[in-house]
């Protein structure tokens, strides 16, 4: 269908993937199998989706893999706030932002093309 590495979507996403991977490395290597690779996995399965879904020869399929990444969004949602929970992030830290664009991103994204499927 598209280059996903011209889709705003995935930069943002891509963008908080880097991000997380940096916030985690000093996070409890207790955790390195548990919250860290949890977040880590569920930022890049985001990321990959939109890849993924944009090799898809239908707007249905592509729409379908958009939707698998913003639910891996809100696991990272989720992930981020357990991590600030625990002690392991600020409440301030460059990822909550960034977590925030990427959705709000992403669902622009999916409105739009929700909105083209619709006129088919």
């Amino acid at each position: 269908m598209m280059d996903f590495r011209s889709n705003k979507a995935w930069e943002k996403i891509d963008d908080l993937v880097v991000a997380i991977y940096k916030a985690t490395q000093v996070w409890p290597a207790e955790e390195r199998y548990g919250l860290t690779a949890q977040l880590r996995r569920a930022a890049v399965s985001a990321a990959a989706n939109i890849a993924e879904g944009s090799g898809r020869e239908s707007l249905r399929d592509y729409l379908h893999f958009l939707h698998i990444a913003r639910g891996s969004l809100g696991e990272v949602e989720y992930y981020l706030h357990l991590g600030a929970r625990l002690g392991y992030l600020e409440k301030e830290a460059a990822v909550f932002p960034l977590r925030r664009e990427a959705g709000c991103t992403l669902h622009g994204l999916i409105a739009y093309w929700e909105k083209q499927a619709s006129k088919e």
